[in-house]
């Protein structure tokens, strides 16, 4: 078990998933959490993080730092996203072990599922078949630390658990269109092209695809759940169990944000994995559910890109 006066590293604290697990945490009493940003701590630099790990002996970590982006950046830069993802993962983990750590929690993505897993996607699918292409080396580098993981607590009792955040949006998302992910690419192009007076808005793919998307604030909820309540080996999934499509998403988005124009879907661009939704069974039978529904998370992360889009990663 965690106590509210354990120092609790969150790596990536200022990132879409860390800063929400640092919100949620603080809401819960836990005082004592500690970050560093990219500038104060290369987490790819082994000796920067023993050193850092020496200094602050944390009692929890998680680990929630990654580089991370949408389809073009996962096809562009595979190399990066497998080594720099690798590189941290690696570094975290055993320091944690050297160090005592008593907990430690491991975020995956559901994209290192395989391409044509069962639907909805259960936690053994893990490993039962090839991965979708376009995000291969995120994947397997994600798949990498989630094994570490377990091999820790096999080998060394370490109590390490893993899961495996859905879709994720909200507050602190990345808006940059180069590397960013469905939902708020759709929230930036909707709101330029309301300000400037488009009459369209260009979209990637054919709209067909099925996603499931969980709002940042209800995951670190979660997150923070399996920090107090779980220990196994297995890694769960989180998420909400319902999926809607791309072009369903899309008329959301249009909708909340009050563009009038027309979408114009760019269908010589890549769709991505067909269908990508999880089965949250085993999170619900530990106790948690989700509380934000899609249409309301959309309004709340599109009311946060308003009032913060000068300070947004665009």
């Amino acid at each position: 078990m965690i106590g509210h006066n354990d120092k609790i590293y969150v790596a990536g604290h200022r990132g879409l998933v860390g800063s929400a697990i640092v919100r949620n945490l603080e809401s819960k009493g836990y005082t004592n959490i500690i970050g560093r940003t990219h500038k104060e701590l290369d987490l790819t630099d082994q000796a920067a993080v023993r050193a850092f790990f020496d200094e602050e002996k944390p009692d929890v970590v998680v680990l929630a730092a990654a580089k991370v982006g949408g389809i073009n950046a996962n096809n562009t830069q595979p190399a990066m996203f497998a080594y720099e993802n690798m590189q941290i993962q690696c570094n975290i983990i055993n320091e944690s072990h050297k160090h005592n750590v008593k907990k430690l929690l491991f975020l995956g993505s559901t994209c290192i599922y395989p391409r044509m897993a069962p639907q909805p996607i259960p936690e053994d699918a893990l490993l039962t078949g090839p991965l979708e292409e376009t995000n291969e080396a995120y994947a397997i580098a994600k798949i990498s630390g989630l094994e570490m993981c377990k091999f820790y607590k096999r080998q060394y009792g370490d109590d390490y658990i893993s899961c495996m955040p859905t879709n994720l949006y909200g507050p602190h998302d990345n808006y940059d269109l180069s590397g960013s992910h469905v939902m708020p690419a759709m929230i930036r192009k909707f709101h330029e092209a309301k300000v400037n007076g488009n009459s369209t808005v260009e979209l990637w793919g054919t709209g067909t695809p099925l996603r499931e998307f969980l709002y940042v604030d209800d995951m670190a909820d979660a997150c923070v759940f399996l920090l107090e309540n779980y220990d196994g080996e297995q890694h769960v999934n989180i998420g909400t169990g319902k999926e809607v499509s791309i072009k369903e998403l899309a008329e959301t988005v249009k909708k909340t944000v009050g563009f009038e124009g027309e979408i114009v879907w760019n269908t010589d661009m890549p769709d991505g994995t067909p269908r990508k939704l999880t089965d949250v069974t085993r999170l619900h039978s530990l106790g948690w559910k989700h509380k934000v529904d899609l249409e309301e998370g959309v309004k709340l992360a599109y009311e946060w890109f308003k009032e913060n889009v000068d300070q947004a990663r665009m």
